[in-house]
């Protein structure tokens, strides 16, 4: 039998199931490998806006056995789940805040650990763009979205000759001079947020870039996502945090999964 890794916290983001470029099976299986205290759901994780186009004919048995995964966590571990929304999530805005038995939806949330307050929140409502101006960052996206296209592709072939899952779509975003330009503006957009809210720290998503710095006195965390990078926030038991990455291969996909319809992400 497997044993599973303990980490008191895990923070989760931007999986967005319902969409044919999340990496649905691979998360499910890092959930299995674990157990935690608390999962933080940090936004994205159930993409509403591809859903809104394709109805339940978007959502597999694969989407389903994640949440069932989670509820098996909160029954034979006690883990207590934090669903955070974020913006392709943002019909949880009508339920928001919401406890039932041992999961909570909200808007935000502040983490405290060791001494340490970290303000929770998925980035979204600091993106103008997105939140203003909807139509707009979903016509803009379609480059991004042409984009992972690319890195589906190159990581089928990357299957076929026995190598992990690499992420294409980052090693490109990483080299573009305005995605680095509006990544740093973000992060240190969300440290002034913390700031405020008087926390030693950030936790969030919504940019699918993952990180663990500092901002002189400001911890800044970013869970990245499960769309390229299938990464993860980790926290052990004094309190200090990684990002993990899945370290599994990469599950061959049905080359026909490709003619799906692109969807928009964040």
């Amino acid at each position: 039998m497997q044993l599973r890794n303990y980490y008191p916290t895990v923070v989760l983001s931007d999986i967005h199931l319902g969409t044919p470029h999340s990496k649905t099976e691979e998360v499910t299986k890092f959930l299995k490998s674990i157990n935690c205290d608390k999962l933080i759901l940090n936004g994205d994780i159930i993409d509403g806006w591809h859903l809104q186009k394709g109805g339940l004919n978007k959502w597999k048995p694969k989407h389903t056995e994640f949440f069932k995964v989670i509820m098996k966590m909160m029954e034979n571990f006690g883990t207590e789940v934090i669903y955070v929304r974020g913006n392709h999530d943002d019909f949880l805005d009508n339920l928001a805040p919401l406890t039932l038995y041992n999961i909570s939806i909200v808007k935000d949330y502040i983490y405290e650990s060791h001494g340490k307050r970290y303000y929770v929140t998925h980035g979204d409502v600091f993106d103008t763009v997105t939140t203003q101006m909807k139509w707009l960052a979903k016509l803009g996206d379609i480059g991004y979205s042409m984009l992972l296209w690319l890195n589906k592709i190159y990581n089928i072939r990357r299957v076929k000759q026995g190598k992990p899952y690499y992420s294409l779509s980052q090693t490109i975003k990483q080299r573009v001079k305005s995605a680095v330009s509006y990544i740093s503006d973000f992060e240190k957009e969300l440290v002034d947020l913390a700031r405020i809210k008087r926390c030693n720290g950030i936790i969030c998503g919504h940019i699918h870039h993952p990180e663990n710095t500092y901002y002189e006195e400001i911890h800044y965390l970013n869970s990245g996502d499960w769309v390229e990078t299938l990464s993860a926030l980790v926290e052990d038991e004094k309190g200090n945090w990684s990002v993990r990455y899945y370290e599994g291969v990469l599950i061959q996909e049905n080359l026909n999964d490709i003619t799906e319809e692109i969807y928009i992400a964040s």
